[in-house]
């Protein structure tokens, strides 16, 4: 087995790295890629002539610059194997299942749309590790569809929360200020330690990358549901708890949207999308 750094100065975002492994998984199925967005290195462990790969890189357009290349034996080679994303999917999914459950009984008990929305969001955030779960090691195309999947769901949960907003902006409420704050700080210690368990796989496939936008987000939706919490306290209103609702809302079909995206990058075609010339990732 050999060890190949490759500088690749277009690889720039996510798409590129799923260009990178449609191409290794025809040229040698049996070839493991670790990817250094931030430093455009991506270190390939492979059977096949090291020529082989920067001549196959230069035909998708992504011409790369030899850094090094040795033999390497089998136990050198990093633990970059499914098995290692289906470990972090499984701690992700259960402590999202859990946290949808105890927000969803909560919220309805505290008449929060803020809880029942972030709970949603959790149960949104489930699916998606769900499916990534049953991505890992499957055909880059079935990731693809896992990835799309999981954007649908989030949409659709999204407007059943937008749904939920209106009928409690309609009949009124009185959420309980106390359990939003320390369900959502709760809430909030679970999605960071989430977000320190994905956060090594970001830049990966796009599965995994769908798993790293939705931890992401649950950090920014928790503290927003802690300061709607304070602000029903002080202000003896429903209408922080309803905003909140709505936004969260938002930002799960946002979050569903992003995900339908990148699932969609094809992975041979020339890199020109929006997340590129954002220089996202």
């Amino acid at each position: 087995m050999n060890k190949t750094s490759v500088k690749i100065k277009k690889m720039d975002c996510p798409s590129e790295i799923k260009m990178i492994e449609g191409l290794m998984e025809k040229l040698d199925p049996s070839a493991k890629m670790e990817f250094d967005l931030e430093s455009r290195i991506v270190h390939f462990y492979h059977s096949v002539d090291k020529h082989q790969i920067l001549e196959n890189l230069n035909s998708i357009s992504l011409p790369g610059d030899l850094i090094n290349s040795q033999k390497v034996f089998e136990n050198d080679i990093p633990d970059i194997s499914p098995s290692v994303e289906a470990k972090t999917l499984k701690y992700l999914l259960s402590i999202n299942f859990t946290m949808f459950v105890v927000e969803i009984i909560l919220g309805i008990y505290a008449e929060s749309t803020g809880l029942l929305a972030d709970g949603l969001d959790m149960l949104a955030d489930s699916f998606v590790y769900g499916l990534s779960l049953y991505a890992v090691g499957k055909a880059i195309e079935m990731k693809h569809k896992a990835a799309y999947f999981s954007g649908i769901m989030q949409i659709s949960l999204g407007l059943l929360c937008l749904v939920e907003v209106g009928r409690k902006f309609y009949f009124g409420s009185e959420p309980l200020s106390n359990y939003m704050i320390v369900v959502s700080i709760v809430a909030l210690f679970a999605n960071v330690w989430c977000l320190a368990l994905i956060h090594k796989h970001k830049d990966g496939e796009v599965h995994m990358k769908a798993s790293w936008i939705f931890s992401a987000n649950d950090v920014i939706v928790n503290t927003g549901v802690i300061v709607s919490g304070l602000l029903v306290y002080f202000f003896k209103s429903n209408l922080p708890d309803l905003l909140i609702g709505g936004i969260v809302s938002l930002i799960v079909i946002r979050g569903g949207i992003s995900i339908i995206k990148l699932s969609k990058i094809k992975k041979a075609e020339p890199v020109k999308d929006s997340c590129c010339s954002n220089k996202c990732g």
